[in-house]
């Protein structure tokens, strides 16, 4: 044994928190996988029997949650795909900045003031409005992969 003590450090991240593994044949539709690296809804699964000595094979069509972009994969049904842990949070909308940040109240009480409008030009145009008339609003904010995006708005009533 020797007596020295060694340090690592580590500056990339693996990833390896931010996926889970689940075997192919059991992802469902409305479920999420990962797909060209991207975090994704499964829209359809279809799954083909293939031949003598071949794996059932699962065709995925999903949408991308934060582009909404159409992504298809073909795995077979046995091996595993990587699934995104998905968050949803709701914050209070506090302040939208000239440069299209938002600032919004955590349940701790403090800001969170790193997040962008959405580009969902109708959920925007919502949101502008709801501000400036007044509103108490409540954004959720879809989370995935380390990427974070405000995907639905709520008002609570008129402050």
């Amino acid at each position: 044994m020797s007596d020295e003590e060694h340090h690592f450090e580590s500056k990339a991240d693996a990833g390896a928190s931010k996926t889970y593994p689940q075997q192919a044949g059991t992802i469902r539709k409305n479920g999420y996988i990962v797909i060209k690296g991207r975090p994704c809804k499964v829209v359809e699964v279809s799954t083909s029997k293939t031949g003598k000595h071949g794996h059932a094979k699962c065709h995925f069509v999903a949408i991308d949650i934060f582009t909404a972009k159409k992504l298809e994969d073909i795995v077979p049904s046995s091996h595993n795909c990587d699934v995104p842990h998905v968050n949803r949070t709701d914050y209070q909308l506090i302040d939208i900045s000239e440069d299209g940040f938002v600032s919004l109240l955590t349940d701790s009480g403090g800001t969170k003031d790193d997040l962008r409008l959405p580009t969902d030009e109708n959920l925007l145009q919502q949101i502008k409005d709801g501000f400036a008339e007044g509103k108490d609003l409540v954004v959720s904010v879809m989370s995935a992969m380390g990427e974070e995006q405000i995907c639905a708005l709520k008002d609570i009533g008129p402050k």
